[in-house]
């Protein structure tokens, strides 16, 4: 079973706000403020996207009526207290009385975040037309999310439109004559919309349907912890966050419905057969959906793809007739899509596989696994290495162990082919580069903090969440990063990625 996403973390979290640079380590301890809560004014219902600095905002539209502004944006930013002392910080280390973790703004380009009345344990980036490959300040992102309230009549689906994200590089900068006009203009509050959907059951993963078709509708996939998909069209809530006046209604029924036997969270949509929908569910189970001239229709139902809970699926890049799905019975699978039989199977870990990820370049050979011990692994399916003994895992490609808690989590930068987002319930969101490697030069050694080696491939170390449930790269803005945690959201673009 997939015990550790289905609980949901509803615990008010902490804030402390924690940013290692895995190369400049740049955190900064800093006198402990007085107010609980970093000095932000929360809610204490937690029902808004709160903004520390009052900051305004723009929204037609309140998260749960009679509420005041229940939607807010704010800059992740701490107090401006004094820095006494600049001192290295590592996941895992104790804290001295009286310390706490401050973020390093010269360390991203941009990072900004939302707090959100429930948790969203997943969302998915929504494709807009803004352009590809967007590098200038300040970007704008639209995302669509799912709720897990602590009812299941209070669940909502949040379709967000996040603009004027500018940068916050030079935030901890006290003197402005030490910024150019140009990072000055940057100087903008962080506006958001959003609409609302109302959603029966708590939402445990949602996915965007990815089209080229010239004017398709915005249709996205969301498993409910119902035991059911429904699929949805919002299209009219996205286009009303752009067209003043338009009215995107609170309910909608769902286009179709994919019934499965237990609730899960395994789906994907295939980017190469428009309208193919792959499910699995906590009771083995896969299904396939197909989009029709008339609407959808489930093709077929493998029963018994693996041994256990079928914890995550992904389709081949660029190809419409295979996807890979991971299991809690330690097994990664490629199956044919065009029979739901299996192709291929790796022994990936003795502990769950709980996310895969799959390399959207080098033919689509390289496939990365998170593991419920908190380790993961890149397997080249080319040839995977047999294992040493019978009943032993295969032999991945690489793997690294750095987390300390259930990887959630897992994801390939959408523009270099090299580098992969890690998540973990340890509150880190890790970067890794792949192309990186220990100097093979005389006397090079392994880089070394407190007696912690760290990997010569492990770029950046992302913290202040609790809870981290999802990653993603935007595929629009390269190097910019998307999560939700049980503490909200968090979108930014760090210095090296």
């Amino acid at each position: 079973m997939a015990k550790k996403r289905t609980q949901s973390e509803r615990e008010e979290s902490g804030k402390v706000r924690a940013v290692a640079n895995a190369e400049d380590r740049a955190t900064k301890p800093a006198p402990a403020p007085s107010a609980a809560n970093d000095g932000m004014d929360v809610d204490a219902e937690m029902g808004d996207f709160e903004d520390p600095f009052e900051d305004e905002f723009e929204s037609d539209e309140d998260v749960v009526d009679g509420d005041d502004d229940n939607m807010e944006m704010d800059e992740a930013d701490d107090e401006d207290d004094a820095v006494e002392e600049v001192q290295v910080y590592l996941p895992g280390q104790a804290l001295e009385e009286g310390m706490e973790l401050k973020v390093d703004n010269s360390a991203y380009e941009m990072l900004h975040s939302l707090n959100v009345r429930w948790p969203c344990l997943s969302f998915d980036v929504l494709k807009d037309q803004l352009g590809v490959d967007r590098t200038k300040f300040p970007h704008t992102a639209y995302l669509v999310a799912g709720s897990q309230a602590d009812a299941s009549f209070k669940n909502e689906i949040y379709v967000m439109k996040m603009s004027q994200l500018a940068k916050t590089k030079y935030d901890d900068i006290e003197d402005p004559e030490d910024v150019s006009d140009d990072e000055a203009d940057d100087d903008m509050d962080p506006i958001l919309e959003h609409k609302i959907l109302k959603h029966p059951g708590g939402v445990n993963r949602i996915r965007a349907m990815p089209t080229t078709t010239p004017g398709a509708p915005n249709i996205i996939a969301v498993w409910s912890d119902q035991r059911v998909v429904n699929l949805y069209d919002i299209s009219t809530h996205v286009r009303s966050l752009d067209t003043p006046g338009l009215v995107a209604p609170t309910k909608v029924d769902p286009l179709f419905k994919v019934q499965h036997r237990a609730e899960g969270f395994a789906m994907d949509w295939s980017k190469v057969a428009e309208g193919s929908l792959v499910t699995g569910d906590c009771e083995r189970q896969i299904k396939l959906t197909v989009a029709t001239p008339t609407g959808f229709t489930t093709k077929w139902t493998n029963a018994t793809a693996h041994a256990s809970s079928v914890e995550d699926l992904q389709w081949a890049p660029g190809h419409a007739s295979a996807f890979a799905s991971c299991s809690s019975d330690g097994f990664v699978k490629v199956f044919d899509a065009s029979a739901g039989k299996e192709a291929m199977a790796i022994k990936a870990s003795n502990s769950d596989v709980n996310v895969i990820s799959w390399n959207p370049f080098n033919g689509g050979n390289l496939l990365a696994s998170g593991h419920d011990d908190g380790s993961f692994a890149v397997w080249d399916l080319r040839m995977p290495r047999e294992p040493v003994k019978p009943g032993q895992t295969h032999l991945p490609a690489a793997q690294f162990a750095w987390h300390k808690a259930p990887i959630t989590s897992i994801e390939w930068h959408s523009h270099e082919s090299s580098m992969l987002a890690v998540a973990g319930d340890d509150n880190q969101v890790t970067l890794w580069d792949f192309s990186t490697e220990l100097d093979d030069a005389p006397g090079a050694t392994q880089s070394v903090f407190n007696g912690v080696a760290i990997p010569s491939q492990l770029l950046f170390i992302h913290q202040g969440q609790e809870y981290v449930k999802e990653v993603h790269w935007h595929p629009q803005i390269p190097g910019c990063l998307v999560t939700t945690a049980a503490s909200g959201f968090n979108i930014f673009k760090t210095i090296n990625s």
